[in-house]
């Protein structure tokens, strides 16, 4: 494996600097402004995807892609105008230029037409000029050869394929390598790159006898990290591998839980989706405006409540951040040239702030941007993306033992699995990879056929206890989708494990069967 590369020296990848990055961005910017471009922006994207997946050890499949081109957007008259292109040359820069600005004005004129009045205008922010971010991983997954992760895949499914009762295993790795080259009229230019992976394995039981199966899946997330995630920097694999066996095979026998109102002490490993999808789209600040829809629905968190809305206990305190160290979502500036940061979205329980991009902060009278535009292809425009949104741990909380301790009856729940939310981000109901009973503060036990159901306020409203800093996890997902045409974004939800009292449970067994 290649040697490891310290925080100081990581660089951007030469490919991506050996193109012609300046020259394209001064020629459509130049052209955009000839034109009359109030604001223009050019963006160069160099993107490398690639997985690998086994099926009980053996190669089912590889993928290996490059996205490469730029994309240009002018703001003129109040009016957006976006066009992309693939040829690198500096006057198929300027060609890209003048369709942006074409665009701007069909859509103004369309607009003005309809006696629309509102006008795009952009918060102001503070100019970086030539500034340079790399992500935090030490070992580059892209100069790992492609043996060596298959072999590691495969020596892990074998382990758990040797253990009884595991009668299949998946294992899959998705890599990521984004570089992005930005420069806009205002003078602001940056150049960044980061990795990003996530490896997964899923094991399998079936009962011969019954046909019965079921299975279970790490719980490692995915990671804004390099190749050392996997060879033990930030995961015991060892410890998670040797474990699974035995959690399945437990999961298999388990009771179907018993329908009712229970305590729920909830591990990172399921919490992070909770907040993922009761908060973090809640709270994007288009969906509050109605401006948004696509796929995630609206928001019940709308704008009018912003300062007191009572969005859970007074121990909830929720950040948006796009700076937290190996956050998915975790970038230096974002596809407006805005600085990245952490701020407040819900503070001692009251909502408090959302997560905006330039055009919706200036509309709705805030002072600048938190950095949340972004796109995921030269081909997209930029849309208001969500941050790594986090619940706070608390200082001097407990450790999950703790937590459970304070429990007469409920459950442990632990690991994501699937989940269902309206289209106003308030009614949802999530199930786990495995849950356990809680008899007089202690574990007894898995149970299965469960899922937990609330509305957003009455769910976060009933969190009396968080745990502390030695229970937070960074957990995400690769696949967030917003926007039409759709895009799909990478975000982390960190959060220590908590408590919540007198939470209704379902049998999903016998919802099944009503």
């Amino acid at each position: 494996m290649p040697p490891t590369t310290p925080a100081a020296d990581r660089a951007v990848d030469p490919l991506f600097l050996a193109l012609p990055l300046r020259a394209l961005a001064d020629a459509a910017l130049t052209r955009a402004r000839e034109l009359g471009a109030a604001h223009a922006d050019f963006r160069l994207e160099r993107v490398r995807s690639a997985s690998w997946r086994l099926r009980d050890a053996r190669p089912a499949g590889t993928s290996d892609s490059l996205q490469l081109g730029f994309a240009v957007r002018v703001l003129l008259d109040g009016a957006w105008g976006f066009a992309a292109g693939v040829d690198l040359t500096p006057g198929a820069a300027a060609r890209v230029a003048e369709q942006a600005v074409a665009v701007a004005r069909l859509s103004g004129g369309i607009s003005r037409a309809a006696g629309a009045t509102e006008r795009v205008e952009l918060a102001d922010e503070p100019v970086h000029r030539d500034v340079t971010w790399v992500s935090a991983y030490e070992v580059n997954p892209f100069e790992v050869p492609d043996a060596e992760k298959t072999a590691l895949l495969a020596e892990w499914s074998s382990r758990l394929l040797a253990a009884e009762g595991v009668s299949h295993v998946q294992a899959s790795l998705l890599t990521v390598q984004e570089n992005k080259f930005y420069a806009d009229t205002a003078g602001t230019v940056t150049t960044q790159q980061r990795i990003r992976l996530h490896p997964e394995l899923e094991a399998t039981s079936v009962d011969e006898r019954t046909g019965a199966f079921d299975t279970m899946r790490t719980l490692a997330p995915p990671a804004g990290r390099g190749f050392e995630y996997l060879t033990g920097t930030g995961w015991d694999w060892d410890a998670e591998l040797a474990e699974l066996p035995g959690l399945l095979a437990e999961k298999m026998k388990a009771p179907s839980v018993q329908a009712g109102r229970y305590d729920l002490v909830i591990d990172p490993s399921n919490l992070w989706l909770t907040i993922h999808e009761s908060i973090g789209h809640a709270t994007e600040l288009d969906r509050a405006l109605g401006y948004e829809a696509a796929y995630a629905g609206t928001s019940f968190a709308t704008f009018d409540q912003l300062g007191s809305l009572k969005y859970g206990s007074e121990l909830m305190h929720v950040t948006g951040d796009r700076t937290a160290e190996h956050g998915l979502s975790t970038i230096g500036y974002d596809d407006e040239g805005v600085a990245t940061q952490s701020w407040d979205l819900v503070k001692d329980g009251i909502l408090v702030g959302y997560q905006l991009d330039r055009g919706m902060a200036k509309l709705k009278g805030f002072e600048r941007s938190n950095g949340c535009a972004f796109a995921d292809s030269p081909a997209h425009v930029p849309v208001q993306r969500m941050a790594n949104v986090s619940l706070r741990p608390a200082a001097d909380g407990p450790d999950t033992t703790g937590l459970i301790s304070q429990v007469e009856n409920g459950l442990y729940i632990v690991g994501d699995r699937s989940w269902s939310i309206d289209m106003q981000r308030y009614n949802f109901q999530f199930t786990g990879q495995r849950a356990y009973a809680i008899r007089n503060g202690e574990l007894a036990g898995q149970v299965k056929d469960f899922a937990y159901q609330a509305t957003t306020t009455d769910f976060w409203g009933s969190m009396a206890a968080v745990g502390g800093p030695q229970t937070y996890v960074l957990g995400g997902a690769f696949n967030c989708g917003k926007a039409q045409p759709g895009q799909v974004a990478a975000v982390s939800h960190g959060c220590p494990s908590a408590l919540f009292r007198n939470v209704n449970v379902l049998n999903t067994q016998q919802e099944a069967g009503h």
